[in-house]
């Protein structure tokens, strides 16, 4: 399939659907950091589980609906045939993506903007001879 403006519409409605999953999943994970007073890891494995199905029916639906326009059915229906494909091909890469990467670069992302403890933090009798 060629690059065209139906290709970057299905583009940027890709775009627009693995972002609101990757929002979703974040959210959720601060949501239950602050409310159940959760630690990154469990916060992002329970986040992962709990909007795991959503997640998939979002996209899945999304592909099923896709598919007739991306085999091209009927007279005229090649026209569509890039935005279809882009949407398919883009959402099946990028599912994984958000289900894998995000909550990763997001416990990364913690970990950067947490303070780290300097070694001159620490208390003088650490350093003491025994």
């Amino acid at each position: 399939t060629t690059l065209s403006v139906n290709s970057f519409m299905g583009i940027i409605m890709m775009v627009g659907i693995v972002v609101s999953n990757g929002v979703l999943l974040v959210d959720f994970a601060n949501v239950l950091r602050e409310r159940d007073g959760l630690d990154i890891v469990s916060a992002v494995v329970r986040a992962g589980r709990t909007r795991l199905r959503p997640i998939l029916m979002t996209t899945i639906a999304t592909i099923v609906g896709l598919v007739p326009m991306a085999l091209g059915i009927g007279e005229g229906s090649e026209t569509n045939l890039p935005l279809a494909r882009a949407v398919i091909g883009g959402l099946t890469v990028s599912t994984f993506f958000t289900l894998f990467l995000v909550p990763a670069l997001y416990s990364i992302a913690d970990r950067w903007r947490r303070p780290q403890p300097k070694e001159d933090d620490q208390p003088e009798a650490a350093h003491a001879p025994a």
